[in-house]
């Protein structure tokens, strides 16, 4: 609801920052968020690529981020100053395309059980992110990644295949900021090891 006089001194949306946007957008202004789809989705729907190869699966996860944009803007609205809506919206990207993953996983394993071709009895499939991962980095490389406690891979992910800080790999992962830092740490030093 906008009201009389106010218009005229307020700022047009693609005059403000991805937070103002994102408050906008909590109080339900439409061309806030048209313009936060613009200014983001392209960089979005790249990063999702990365992890990603199927187009059907990114396109999905573009629709139910979005969608979560629309309905939980307020809880970005109502969090502390100085928080990125850029980061903000990667966090409910990264956890809908894992959502997707698992969806994707379960159901590859569905027909297998119905058919009573289960496998051997304890062995665990690997997860569709990780044969997504194996598949963008091979070699020692892909080896040293693989041969990581999923932990310290999941960080690594995070901050190098992705690109996230410190902050937005520990809101992603729901560890503090120092257990992000360490694990990173512990990650990059295997690494190194396993490589030399």
């Amino acid at each position: 609801m906008r009201l009389a006089g106010v218009g005229s001194r307020r700022r047009k949306p693609a005059e403000l920052d991805e937070e103002r946007l994102v408050r906008l957008v909590a109080k339900g202004d439409r061309v806030a968020f048209e313009e936060l789809y613009r200014r983001t989705a392209p960089w979005l729907a790249v990063r999702l690529r990365r992890r990603c190869a199927d187009e059907q699966i990114v396109a999905e996860v573009m629709q139910e981020t979005y969608l979560a944009v629309w309905r939980a803007a307020g809880a970005f609205a109502g969090a502390a100053v100085g928080g990125s809506a850029v980061g903000w919206l990667w966090t409910i990207a990264a956890r809908r395309l894992i959502d997707a993953f698992r969806r994707r996983a379960h159901q590859a394993r569905l027909p297998e059980a119905i058919a009573g071709h289960a496998g051997a009895a304890g062995a665990v499939a690997p997860a569709a992110e990780d044969e997504v991962l194996a598949g963008s980095v091979g070699g020692e490389v892909g080896d040293a990644l693989g041969a990581l406690a999923p932990e310290l891979r999941d960080v690594l992910r995070a901050m190098v295949l992705d690109g996230l800080t410190v902050r937005e790999t520990s809101v992603l992962l729901g560890v503090p900021e120092g257990t992000v830092k360490t694990r990173a740490r512990r990650a990059r030093r295997a690494m190194r090891e396993a490589l030399s």
